[in-house]
């Protein structure tokens, strides 16, 4: 391997960064802070670096990752469940920051991560939606147990954290939506996701926050990205059941949840609901295949720029 084909592994944690280099397997640490990001900037600068593998972890990874973009160094990220599993095809069982940050470097020598994605006005969102997304399940949590509160004080307390819960939940769709119409392109994608019937604006902006590459990805790439995507499980004569794996389970809820009321509200999608089940297919293989429509349906309205028309459906 010559200088050109330079590959570094990261293995980030709150405080330090794990650094491997796999062309001269020379390890070290710097901080996790602007001044750890820099010295890493600095060893690295003058060299020929294929690529530069950084593993996802709780966010702890964005502040390295942008300086690095920044710097015009190869980020690429990979994917954790599929790091560990490389690494346990490699025999290896053993885990800690510096091996892993080795292993790391050799799975992105190997297999291809993702590079990526800089969008400002996206991470801005990422972030809202998310906290939207905890707090509507502090609020399902807390109203749960409100029926079970028998002691008058205490449920007056826990009646005023709801209300306070949804106050902000409320607060933060109004931010959600300022930011949107502030951004002509994200506006323009909001309006055509939204002009489907049984599309709210919770689907709309979770699709803009957390699944960026919907306008860019045809309907079974973006199937399998947020995970409802079917795999078969055949094996010689025996035909398993084909199931749905993986993918971005947060966005796959809200897909979900919009796929129930569409196929009570769009006539389109609840007639294509009912012929499954007349084959005999389960409500909720009904329901996934409703969502697997509405999805394709959404990539295809942002990729003409027209607005749904029930008519051409």
């Amino acid at each position: 391997m010559d200088q050109a084909e330079w590959v570094i592994g990261i293995d980030v944690s709150k405080a330090s960064l794990d650094v491997a280099v796999l062309h001269t397997k020379q390890a070290f640490q710097v901080a996790n802070d602007e001044a750890g990001w820099a010295d890493l900037i600095g060893r690295l600068k003058g060299r020929a670096v294929k690529a530069i593998g950084l593993e996802p972890t709780g966010g702890y990874e964005r502040g390295v990752a942008s300086a690095l973009c920044k710097a015009g160094l190869p980020v690429r990220l990979v994917n954790p469940y599929r790091a560990r599993l490389y690494a346990r095809s490699l025999g290896y069982l053993a885990k800690n920051d510096k091996i892993d940050a080795a292993l790391i470097a050799q799975f992105a020598a190997k297999l291809p991560p993702r590079a990526p994605r800089r969008d400002p006005l996206a991470e801005q969102m990422a972030e809202l939606v998310v906290a939207r997304r905890q707090l509507t399940d502090d609020k399902v949590r807390l109203g749960n147990q409100l029926e079970q509160v028998r002691d008058a004080a205490l449920r007056r307390m826990t009646s005023q954290r709801l209300r306070r819960i949804e106050a902000e939940i409320l607060m933060l769709g109004k931010r959600l939506a300022q930011l949107v119409a502030g951004d002509a392109a994200a506006a323009a994608k909001d309006r055509l996701i939204q002009s489907f019937k049984g599309a709210g604006p919770v689907l709309s902006h979770t699709l803009l926050a957390l699944a960026p590459e919907i306008a860019e990805a045809d309907r079974r790439e973006i199937a399998a990205l947020i995970g409802l995507a079917p795999f078969d499980d055949d094996s010689g004569k025996r035909a398993g059941k084909r199931a749905i794996w993986g993918g971005r389970a947060e966005v796959r809820h809200v897909v979900y949840m919009a796929a129930l009321a569409a196929a009570r509200c769009n006539p389109t999608l609840k007639a294509f609901r009912q012929r499954l089940i007349a084959k005999g297919k389960s409500p909720k293989v009904a329901i996934i295949a409703v969502a697997r429509r509405m999805l394709g349906i959404i990539v295809a309205l942002l990729r003409t720029g027209q607005e749904w028309n029930p008519a051409h459906a």
